[in-house]
């Protein structure tokens, strides 16, 4: 049963876990199970997903419950009107803020339920892409992962201004500093490494945070999802339990 974060006459947000797609996708052809469905069959009534988590990204997913509130929550997305927060372990000592500003090429899934073609924007076009990040903490261990004898990681929060596919993991891999975890975009041998040693079997990218104005009500909306114990677990064995609630709390466009 999927965690409902928060439920009322036109908006549902849930806790998607890590593993879970939000809906059919020709990525992953086998898969059977969607939070699409799974949510529908849980409140037993229709549902449409205003956004999109990757595949490996727990935390907050926002459904509507009528076509509506679904158009108008899918504009304040595409206009930025959302702020969103997400909480990541990468690789590496990044500065301690910044913002990443650097294009990405337009990546569509054509058998996603949400993709979207347009003639003046074809799928090879370049997109403006930004995003803010702020360290929050960061680990030297005495692990020789890759070239060095040492192995250095750190927890951040990354708040995205645009909302591109897979923006957040494509900028930090651009920063030199990927997502632990992430099998496209990573490193496979730091990958391995958390998988030995902290059984984490996850990408460890987490959505904790959404603000926004309700999309029938104009009421101010904000849903906080701590990050679940696949994630929770790898940040307190690093030694980051406070930072990781700082992290969780601080101001979603800060």
């Amino acid at each position: 049963m999927l965690e409902i974060l928060h439920q009322d006459d036109h908006l549902v947000a849930i806790h998607k876990p890590a593993g879970l797609l939000v809906h059919r996708s020709m990525i992953d052809r086998h898969e059977q199970r969607f939070a699409v469905q799974m949510l529908r069959d849980q409140l037993g009534r229709r549902v449409y997903p205003a956004h999109r988590l990757d595949k490996g990204t727990s935390g907050v997913l926002l459904f509507c419950l009528d076509q509506h509130a679904a158009a108008a929550l899918g504009r304040a997305f595409e206009s930025g009107e959302v702020a969103k927060r997400y909480l990541a372990i990468v690789r590496g000592h990044p500065p301690e803020a910044g913002l990443i500003d650097h294009p990405l090429i337009r990546q569509v899934d054509a058998y996603a339920a949400d993709a979207r073609f347009r003639p003046d924007q074809p799928p090879t076009s370049t997109q403006t892409a930004q995003t803010r990040f702020q360290r929050l903490a960061a680990v030297e261990l005495p692990y020789a992962v890759d070239r060095y004898p040492s192995s250095r990681y750190a927890l951040v929060a990354l708040m995205p201004i645009t909302g591109r596919q897979h923006q957040l993991r494509r900028h930090m891999k651009h920063l030199a500093h990927p997502i632990i975890g992430d099998a496209t975009y990573g490193k496979g041998r730091h990958n391995r490494f958390f998988a030995t040693h902290y059984g984490s079997q996850r990408m460890l990218l987490a959505c904790v945070a959404m603000r926004f104005r309700h999309p029938v009500t104009n009421a101010q909306m904000e849903i906080i999802a701590p990050p679940s114990p696949d994630f929770t677990d790898v940040a307190t064995a690093l030694g980051w339990r406070n930072a990781l609630q700082l992290g969780l709390y601080a101001a979603t466009d800060s």
